[in-house]
């Protein structure tokens, strides 16, 4: 069992119900292994609170669209409670809603869209696809570094992130934008709850641009699940376009090792510079 399955483990506080509607209850643990500096990294708690919805949907267990508002920090190394609330039940996609609250107070607003993604060999091939961007092998290319970005990084505990060279160093690439792989550090093959995970795991891509600017928050983040990866390394891309009154909108995605895109994500979050 992989320390990722054991950080997201959720449990039902009452009786499963499928109708339309039906609202049920869940109880997790969030771990301080995920942390950046002492906050728990907003696509650990995604991945926790998607864990507890995609049990209300067991048929359609994949999220192939999932949006998150993120009210106040997580807290970590404490309990949470996941409320749920599967809204349509449908053949081919139900629609479920989810808070994700500590001490009381909601932390996670949470819609998701649940289907079954493909398996790899069944998968169509595209009409239109991005293409990931020319990358060096992972052993070429250094790894994320809590001194380069000037905080502590217990998440690097978990994850294996390496870095395109030219975007290793904050603020040396001179655009916003950031390449590079991902895995756990275990080698657990990434799934469609990982994805959702990876997809908020990288650096932000200001840092290219501006440089240590501290803590970088999501206000909102929307990822789209477009395929099943196969087992191995995940290559991301993340970017900006749009920088202005301290918020930016970040775009990113993910192709798995088969050059397959298997996420596209946007989020808006705060730029509070040191």
């Amino acid at each position: 069992m992989s320390s990722f399955d054991d950080d997201t483990r959720v449990t039902t506080l009452g009786t499963m119900g499928d109708a339309a509607g039906s609202a049920v209850a869940f109880a997790g643990q969030v771990s301080p292994a995920w942390d950046i500096g002492t906050n728990p990294n907003g696509g650990y708690l995604l991945a926790l609170a998607a864990q507890a919805m995609r049990q209300r949907t067991p048929a359609q267990p994949d999220p192939l669209s999932i949006n998150v508002h993120y009210l106040r920090p997580g807290l970590s190394g404490q309990a949470c409670l996941i409320d749920t609330q599967l809204l349509r039940s449908g053949r081919t996609l139900s629609t479920v809603r989810g808070t994700l609250a500590q001490d009381g107070q909601p932390r996670l607003e949470l819609l998701a869209a649940m289907g079954r993604l493909d398996e790899p060999a069944a998968a169509a091939a595209p009409l239109l696809t991005l293409p990931p961007p020319d990358m060096p092998p992972p052993e070429a290319c250094p790894g994320r570094s809590a001194p380069a970005q000037g905080v502590g990084l217990p998440i690097l505990q978990r994850l294996d992130v390496r870095l395109h060279p030219d975007d290793a160093v904050p603020g040396a690439a001179g655009r916003a934008e950031l390449r590079g792989w991902i895995r756990f550090t275990d080698e657990r093959p990434p799934d469609a709850l990982a994805c959702l995970l990876m997809a908020d795991a990288f650096p932000p891509a200001v840092f290219g641009l501006l440089g240590l600017v501290g803590w970088v928050p999501t206000i909102e983040l929307t990822v789209h699940l477009r395929r099943r990866p196969v087992p191995g390394w995940l290559l991301g891309r993340f970017w900006s376009q749009d920088l202005s009154d301290g918020r930016v909108i970040e775009d990113g995605a993910l192709w798995d090792a088969s050059g397959q895109l298997v996420v596209q994500s946007r989020q808006l979050a705060l730029v509070r510079q040191a």
